[in-house]
């Protein structure tokens, strides 16, 4: 693998981390509050798997760096100003009501969930296995908050209202998700990853299909989409907050 490749591969399994690991801990936010028992467990488990969806994308990318796989998670997660992550947007948003992260979870699990059975046939065999390895799971994660935004969109005129006016928020920043990062061509062309315009196109697809059979009207025009170091004010505090135990002992493990 030459260095570009190595670079560009590099960048991708980074981002893909982050958006997991700083979407895990808005979820994990929720752990006590949500609206009854059942959904405080099942909820409580995806911000788990989601926490542990970043830890395998920062051992496969400590893999592919040669860096020690017991360490370098952690220096990704505890080490790095917010400045340095590479997670989107709609990640770090505060979580609003459980219409706004249902509605969150259910737009990056359609994509995850497309990527993955995409990642499958990866000619990179590391990153198929992994695929392989996490969409048992995210057919869970897919299933659970497809059903949310049913039973939210199709409940009272006021559980209506509120996911439409997730929607309104949310829809505009989830097209951060399709950034490109730089040398994305040269992990296309010899089939290692799907293109960003591809995906676009089949979470398009699916997302709006089901929009339409909730009654839920997306904004018609695509916003321009934000590179992935556009950050908003909501990151740092959730990194200070993330990291916080972490500083009392540097040598702790993640």
């Amino acid at each position: 693998m030459d260095q570009q490749v190595l670079n560009a591969l590099s960048a991708y399994l980074l981002a893909w981390g982050d958006d997991e690991l700083i979407l895990g801990h808005r979820d994990s936010e929720w752990c006590g509050h949500a609206p009854i028992l059942e959904e405080d467990i099942a909820f409580a488990n995806i911000a788990l798997d989601e926490i542990g969806h970043a830890q395998t994308w920062y051992i496969l990318l400590a893999q592919l760096l040669e860096e020690d796989v017991d360490r370098y998670p952690d220096r990704l997660v505890y080490r790095r100003p917010a400045a340095e992550f590479r997670n989107v947007q709609l990640v770090e948003f505060p979580n609003g009501d459980w219409a706004f992260s249902m509605l969150r979870q259910y737009l990056f699990d359609q994509l995850e969930s497309i990527r993955l059975e995409k990642l499958k046939d990866s000619r990179y065999q590391a990153l198929a296995e992994t695929a392989r390895k996490l969409s048992k799971e995210e057919t869970y994660h897919l299933r659970h908050t497809r059903a949310w935004v049913e039973r939210l969109s199709g409940g009272t005129q006021e559980s209506h209202r509120h996911i439409q006016g997730a929607l309104e928020q949310l829809w505009p920043a989830a097209w951060q998700l399709f950034s490109p990062l730089p040398g994305e061509e040269r992990l296309v062309e010899p089939g290692f990853l799907p293109s960003s315009s591809e995906l676009r196109s089949a979470w398009l697809e699916e997302t709006q299909a089901l929009l339409n059979s909730c009654g839920l009207a997306a904004p018609q025009d695509p916003p321009d989409t934000l590179e992935r170091q556009v950050h908003t004010a909501s990151l740092s505090p959730l990194i200070a907050e993330l990291q916080s135990v972490n500083q009392l002992d540097l040598e702790g493990e993640w």
